[in-house]
């Protein structure tokens, strides 16, 4: 059983930065991909970005590509999200998520609580 954990949110300006963390533990993190979602209020959940087990393959939503970077760290079981030029539309709760597919359309086992990104215009 992975448990994840992610950190970061907060408030900022719209052009901001941000990098939200997300750290597994309980299980072998190079097992799964991992992925990055968001929801804002009164939305369905929206796929973001995934990265493979070993960091060489990524996958962005159109909307946050060439603004956001998905990375992960293996040795510290971490995964992150970088996210520059942040816009009021890119306020969401954000979700970490790992599975053993690789793709936008993969399927994820283990989800975290979430963290909370408001961009103030």
């Amino acid at each position: 059983q992975v448990q994840l954990v992610e950190s970061g949110g907060g408030l900022v300006q719209a052009g901001a930065s941000l990098r939200l963390s997300c750290a597994a533990s309980g299980g072998t993190f190079t097992r799964y991909a991992m992925g990055w979602f968001r929801q804002a209020p009164g939305k369905a959940r929206e796929f973001v970005a995934i990265i493979s087990w070993s960091g060489r393959l990524t996958y962005y939503a159109d909307s946050v590509k060439g603004r956001f970077t998905i990375s992960r760290d293996n040795a510290k079981n971490t995964g992150y999200l970088q996210m520059n030029s942040l816009k009021p539309e890119d306020t969401a709760v954000y979700y970490c998520a790992a599975g053993v597919d690789y793709g936008p359309a993969a399927k994820y086992d283990y989800w975290g609580q979430g963290t909370q990104i408001t961009v103030s215009s």
